[in-house]
C-alpha cells in the first residue's frame, strides 16, 4: 500500500520535516557524486557511516562507531529508498511536527531513530550488513501518527485491488505494522535476521518507540491541542 495524501490538516509550517527531508535528499545526492567518481569513495562513504551492529558492539568504546547510531538515518541505498522515506515523512511528519511543535518533533524523531536502531542490533547483534536509512525514525513518526490521528483517512494506492481507496489511519498503521513484524518473524524463522537487506525489525522497533514517546508526550501535557 503506497499512501497518496492524508485528510489531516497541519496548521503550523512543518520546518523540521522539510528540513530532514531536504537533508537525506542532500546527502543522497552527495552519495550520487561520489559514485560517479573513479575510486571508492562512495562506498568508504556509506560503509564508514552505516550502522555495523558486530563493528559497533566490538568498537563499544569509539565514538565513531556511536556516532553511526545518527549519521545511519541519512544514508539511503538508492533513489527509491530515499524517495520512498521522504514520502512517508512528508505525508504523516507534518500533522505529527504540528502538535509537538518543532523542537520536541526534532528530538522525538532522532529518538525514534535510536529505539529503531537499537532493536534491531539487539536482535541480530552479530549482523555485518550495514544498516542505512531514515525508515527506522520515520516509522517512529507513523507511530505518533496512530496515537495522535486515529481518525484520520489515508488515501492509498493498492495495486491489484483497487486502484486508489481511502483507508483509516489506524487501519493503515496496523496492517503496516504487522507487515513489518511478521516479516521480521518469518526471516528469524529462517535465519536471516537481516531480512535480506531490510531492517524489518527496526521499522517495528521505530513504530513502538514513536507509540510510547507520543504517549508519555500526552501524559506530560507537551502535544498541543489541534
Amino acid at each position: 500500500m503506497l499512501p497518496l495524501w492524508d485528510t489531516q490538516k497541519h496548521r503550523r509550517a512543518p520546518v523540521v520535516t522539510v528540513l530532514l527531508i531536504l537533508a537525506n535528499l542532500g546527502v543522497f545526492a552527495y552519495e550520487m557524486i561520489l559514485a560517479a567518481q573513479v575510486g571508492k569513495d562512495a562506498e568508504m562513504f556509506l560503509t564508514g557511516n552505516a550502522l555495523v551492529p558486530s563493528r559497533l558492539l566490538a568498537g563499544w568504546d569509539d565514538q565513531e562507531q556511536w556516532l553511526t547510531l545518527i549519521t545511519h538515518m541519512f544514508l539511503h541505498g538508492g533513489a527509491a529508498h530515499v524517495l520512498g522515506n521522504c514520502w512517508f515523512l512528508w505525508i504523516f511528519g507534518n500533522n505529527v511536527e504540528d502538535r509537538l511543535g518543532s523542537f520536541l518533533y526534532l528530538m522525538f524523531y532522532a529518538a525514534c531513530g535510536l529505539g529503531a536502531a537499537g532493536l534491531q542490533v539487539l536482535v541480530d547483534p552479530s549482523a555485518s550488513v550495514p544498516m542505512l536509512g531514515a525508515s527506522g525514525a520515520i516509522s517512529g513518526v507513523l507511530g505518533a501518527y496512530f496515537v495522535l490521528f486515529p481518525t484520520a483517512w489515508i488515501v492509498t494506492l493498492v495495486p491489484w485491488i483497487v486502484p486508489v481507496v481511502p483507508v483509516p489511519a489506524f487501519v493503515f498503521l496496523i496492517l503496516w505494522f504487522a507487515l513489518q513484524t511478521m516479516s521480521g518473524v518469518g526471516e528469524l524463522l529462517s535465519g536471516n535476521a537481516a531480512g535480506g537487506g531490510v531492517a524489518w525489525w527496526a521499522h517495528a522497533g521505530g513504530f513502538v518507540t514513536g507509540v510510547c514517546l507520543v504517549l508519555w508526550a500526552k501524559s506530560n501535557r507537551w502535544v498541543r491541542a489541534r
